[in-house]
């Protein structure tokens, strides 16, 4: 079952590490210059990552172990 709380704790998990990688990667890319850098399209880039991240377990959840965001069995 994917509409369980483990389910969206686990997903929610996933989706804030792909969000920091996205945000760590793009401001390194961008030589962490704080005061000329477009922190709404880093912050919009990140959170379209969180997203795809959401919209892979949901996915996964249907694949993997049965209602886990797990695209892989154990």
């Amino acid at each position: 079952q994917m509409f369980t709380k483990q389910f969206w704790i686990d997903a929610t998990e996933r989706a804030a590490k792909t969000f920091a990688q996205f945000y760590v990667t793009l401001a390194a890319t961008q030589a962490l210059d704080v005061f000329t850098m477009d922190w709404k399209a880093l912050i919009g880039v990140s959170l379209g990552g969180a997203l795809l991240s959401y919209a892979t377990s949901l996915v996964s959840a249907q694949i993997g172990v049965k209602g886990t965001p797990n695209l892989v069995k154990e």
